[in-house]
């Protein structure tokens, strides 16, 4: 009989990407706030309910709810909900386990780069570096300290926190994003263009959950980044390539994106190279270790 994998998130990217690399040798369900069909069961953070359904004989529950942090501006009511989204959830779900008395084997978090900080830097950032003091970070850190509760509550057996870069993916996502512009012609670097954008393809990051949910006795906080490290410019250039159309307009000016999009500008003017090596000496291996490789594929 097959172990029971409940995912969080069920309607984004990830979580749609991940079930199929699981399905095979898992059974899948989800908490959604729709409940639609069969597998998926309806949760209300807002309202503190989760159908207590779902968590009947789980082995491992995947947590990857969360508001969007880049289609709203923050302004309070749109913090709130990306803070909530992620850090009440996962109380929501630790309190239902202890409700239910059900001890899971695993429970394994998504979380962020932007933990480590808005800012550019020449450092490579590991998993012991220290957390930022901007929004994001805040988030992050709380949004961990939410999934180690778990463990310290005695109702999962084995925690992993996941630091997830920019996810780069063929149908949707960042690589859309900066794609678009460069196709019609007006494709430009970032702010200085020399920030660190951190990405990993979103093959191997479900391949990395996945070798999470699978291995025994892997715990703890990993970074979810490929081992190669580009700039905002270089990567531009890179897609331009892929894409064969120039890029010749200057630089977005940093005072621009601020002005377009506020204090979320942040995401896209600030970066660090970040290190892949704590997940890679459990064993894992990645399938696109490199810019130029994962471009290719996905373009």
């Amino acid at each position: 009989m097959k172990k029971i994998v409940l995912i969080t998130g069920a309607n984004g990217m990830l979580a749609k990407h991940l079930a199929k690399t699981l399905e095979k040798d898992y059974s899948i369900r989800y908490l959604t706030r729709n409940e639609s069909e069969k597998d998926k069961f309806k949760w209300d953070i807002k309202k503190k309910y989760i159908d207590p359904r779902a968590l009947k004989d789980v082995d491992t529950i995947i947590h990857l709810a969360g508001a969007s942090i880049a289609t709203k501006r923050w302004r309070k009511k749109r913090k709130k909900e990306i803070a909530a989204s992620r850090i009440d959830s996962a109380y929501l779900i630790l309190k239902e386990l202890n409700k239910q008395n059900i001890v899971i084997n695993k429970f394994i978090c998504a979380s962020a780069i932007g933990f480590y900080g808005a800012k550019n830097s020449e450092l490579i950032y590991d998993e012991e570096t220290p957390n930022g003091t901007d929004f994001l970070s805040t988030v992050c850190r709380n949004w961990e300290g939410a999934a180690k509760a778990l463990k310290v509550s005695k109702v999962a057996k084995e925690i992993a926190i996941v630091r997830i870069g920019i996810i780069l993916n063929k149908n949707e996502g960042a690589l859309q994003k900066i794609a678009l512009p460069i196709k019609y012609g007006v494709g430009a670097g970032i702010g200085s263009g020399k920030q660190f954008m951190p990405w990993i393809h979103i093959k191997d990051l479900s391949n990395l959950f996945k070798f999470l949910v699978y291995k025994q006795n892997v715990t703890g906080v990993f970074n979810a980044v490929a081992p190669d490290h580009i700039t905002n410019i270089a990567l531009t250039k890179l897609i331009a390539k892929h894409l064969n159309r120039p890029v010749f307009l200057p630089n977005i000016p940093k005072i621009v994106m601020q002005t377009l999009f506020g204090e979320m500008s942040a995401i896209l003017l600030y970066g660090a190279r970040i290190s892949a090596q704590k997940i890679t000496d459990e064993g894992f291996q990645f399938e696109f270790e490199n810019t130029e490789s994962a471009i290719k594929d996905l373009i």
